[in-house]
């Protein structure tokens, strides 16, 4: 039904596109090392993954963000040797891209990944179903030759509740978001990761001032839920 009506209204949503990417603060990337080792214990190596929200954009600092957050709360029990390969406007195939370069020039092998992607591949053509077989690819490539023994992807937020965009777009942008993530949830059930939920959190007045982008806040509770799941294999698994 909501690809019917955005038919009807396509061309009062193309224009409401044009005047959010027109109007919407630009804000960079959160400056910092992108790559690290911190902690002692047992040793970890991390791959945080993704777009703008894995590099932090709506904060100034790395360990503001979502890079920061992980990092410091998985020092409490491990040696984490980390590292963040995240750039802003990119979709899946992108990163998918991005990774197999990388991993032809130098070998990649991760303990964990965590990936957060979605939200460009929502404003693009591509359909639920495609993304869905973009997500299962990079999956496949984390699992087998990045050797990834913990893998974990967040779902696309929820951009009905994003501040930045007007009505009717971001009602079409929700329901595009809750198909998309209709499509990664059904993937978890057979696929080799572990499906992060924390959209309930990401309430408007705690988004960056683009109002498209998390706060200090959402990264931190978003951070938060990737020590306690990582956590939790841990310890089940010792």
């Amino acid at each position: 039904m909501h690809n019917i009506i955005f038919i009807l209204l396509l061309p009062l949503m193309f224009i409401q596109g044009r005047l959010v990417k027109k109007n919407t603060p630009k804000l960079p990337e959160a400056a910092g090392m992108r790559v690290g080792e911190l902690g002692s214990g047992p040793e970890v190596s991390l791959l945080l993954l993704g777009d703008s929200a894995a590099a932090g954009v709506g904060v100034s600092k790395q360990r503001q963000a979502l890079s920061g957050t992980v990092t410091s709360g998985l020092s409490a029990h491990f040696k984490v040797s980390w590292q963040l390969l995240a750039k802003s406007g990119a979709n899946t195939e992108q990163t998918l891209k991005m990774l197999k370069k990388k991993h032809d020039e130098h070998a990649l092998d991760f303990d964990i990944v965590v990936v957060s992607l979605g939200v460009n591949d929502v404003l693009s053509p591509i359909s639920a179903r495609q993304w869905r077989r973009k997500q299962l690819e990079l999956v496949e490539f984390l699992t087998v030759a990045v050797k990834c023994r913990q893998l974990i992807l967040t779902q696309v937020p929820p951009m009905g509740g994003f501040p930045a965009l007007p009505q009717p777009l971001r009602w079409f942008l929700g329901k595009r978001c809750d198909e998309f993530n209709q499509q990664l949830t059904q993937l978890a059930t057979t696929a080799p990761f572990i499906l992060l939920d924390f959209g309930a959190e990401l309430q408007p007045e705690l988004m960056a001032v683009d109002g498209f982008h998390p706060g200090v806040q959402i990264y931190q509770h978003w951070g938060q839920s990737v020590v306690d799941t990582i956590l939790l294999k841990h310890q089940t698994s010792v």
